[in-house]
């Protein structure tokens, strides 16, 4: 698995992975350290929600954009929304005014369906099927640098200020940073080939040459609706980013200082690379067929992730409420600092068990799409609807942050979420078999006139 060229599917994962870390991973950062480094955490639901909304809309028909326009130009606009978006939380600063982060928050919404469509045709369609568990990871682990780096700059930044203020938002050298970050994510666009020119290393292309139009990706992203595979990842696509607004506004800002949730930033997305490393050896284990693997992910998932909210909501039930513009927050002996070793260290493995479990639900859904099928089409298609039902989700949630919904019933709500998508995903895995690509092919006119390589998925 060689980086030798720039048109093979590891190169071109590499690329798309460093984009996804200077522009996703950057937003992921800011987001994480709660309310977008500002104080106002009202203007930042407002923006998040505008993102989730728009977002999925865009995911629907990002695929169909990067079909019809191609990769290299569409990543590339997409990746200047991002560093728009950040460069809005200084004209925030210095001006109070929010309409360009809401009007930015409409552009990043368009652009990330774009660019998720984007990096889900290229890790999920460039390599082979006895690679693709490698190949997520290789993009979870250098996608999340990109929160890590963001934690570092924003830890490293509010050090110091910390010891005076307690809850200080982010100065503006931080933003700058990161609109410096996306740019460079930007150009890095400008590397990318089009999938008819990606070669696996068993000689295929990840894509035949084939004239596809407006009219027919508008008949293909409509039959997503009626598809029975994208229907059963449904909750999981939904329920992927709705616990987000909870663990980021709900758990690590009211229950840290600046400066520690700067450094749970970074233990939360380490915590995702080595979750996904650690998974991928399930994912592409040759000991067992594809049904098995899916099964055992499945359980290992619906385990960790029910261990993981029942200890949150022990939890919990310690406080009501973070820091309020009337009132701190009612957690037991306050914001909690990283120095507090005693008080600090449980709060902080929670953290890290909450980016594990996020890592393993989008890794697993990952690879349960790229089970579906090798085409880069359809790939493309299934990774915007992905992306636009996850989307949507987050938008619910964050509506629900915006409303000042209490904790625990946001925290209830999540638990539930996760235990309704357990059993449709349980099914989709138990119904991996050697047929499954064969039903597609008789769905899908475009997919089935066009010579490919198909798997056997028993």
């Amino acid at each position: 698995m060689a980086l030798t060229f720039f048109p093979s599917p590891l190169a071109q994962t590499v690329i798309i992975s460093f984009i996804s870390l200077l522009c996703p991973g950057m937003y992921n950062a800011l987001s994480t350290i709660g309310s977008s480094g500002s104080i106002n955490s009202s203007i930042s639901n407002i923006a998040n929600i505008a993102i989730y909304v728009t977002l999925t809309a865009s995911g629907i028909i990002g695929g169909s954009v990067i079909n019809l326009l191609g990769i290299r130009w569409t990543v590339f606009g997409s990746c200047l929304t991002y560093a728009t978006y950040s460069a809005s939380y200084l004209v925030l600063d210095h001006t109070g005014s929010s309409i360009f982060t809401i009007v930015s928050s409409v552009l990043l919404g368009v652009g990330a369906g774009i660019l998720w469509s984007a990096q889900g045709m290229v890790t999920m369609s460039y390599p082979r099927h006895d690679e693709k568990g490698r190949y997520i990871s290789v993009f979870w682990g250098i996608f999340n640098l990109g929160g890590f780096i963001g934690g570092s700059v924003l830890f490293a930044i509010n050090y110091n200020l910390d010891k005076v203020n307690l809850t200080a938002p982010v100065p503006e050298v931080g933003y700058i940073v990161f609109v410096m970050l996306e740019t460079i994510g930007a150009l890095c666009a400008l590397f990318l080939v089009p999938p008819m020119e990606v070669v696996r290393g068993d000689g295929t292309y990840a894509m035949l040459e084939q004239d596809i139009g407006a009219r027919t990706e508008a008949s293909e992203v409509f039959q997503l609706f009626r598809d029975k595979w994208a229907l059963l990842l449904f909750p999981m696509c939904f329920s992927s980013n709705f616990f987000y607004t909870y663990q980021w506004e709900g758990f690590n800002g009211p229950l840290f200082n600046v400066r520690t949730r700067g450094f749970n930033t970074m233990v939360y997305w380490v915590s995702q690379i080595a979750a996904v490393y650690v998974i991928s050896f399930l994912y592409d284990c040759k000991l067992f067929s594809r049904r098995k693997r899916g099964v055992l992910s499945a359980v290992l998932f619906a385990v960790l992730a029910n261990a993981m909210w029942g200890c949150t909501f022990i939890f919990q039930l310690r406080y009501t409420h973070g820091q309020l513009a009337e009132k701190p927050t009612d957690y037991p002996g306050g914001p909690i600092d990283l120095t507090q070793i005693p008080r600090a260290i449980g709060p902080i493995a929670l953290f890290s068990a909450m980016g594990v479990v996020d890592a393993l639900q989008q890794s697993f859904a990952y690879w349960l799409l790229g089970v579906i099928t090798d085409d880069a089409l359809m790939l493309s298609r299934y990774a915007g609807f992905y992306k636009s039902m996850q989307s949507l989700g987050a938008a619910i949630a964050w509506q629900l942050g915006a409303l000042s919904i209490p904790l625990m019933d946001q925290l209830v709500i999540n638990w539930g979420l996760l235990n309704f998508t357990i059993p449709f995903t349980m099914y989709f895995a138990f119904n991996i078999g050697p047929d499954f690509e064969e039903e597609l092919r008789k769905k899908r006119k475009t997919a089935a006139s066009v010579p490919m390589n198909f798997i056997d998925l028993s």
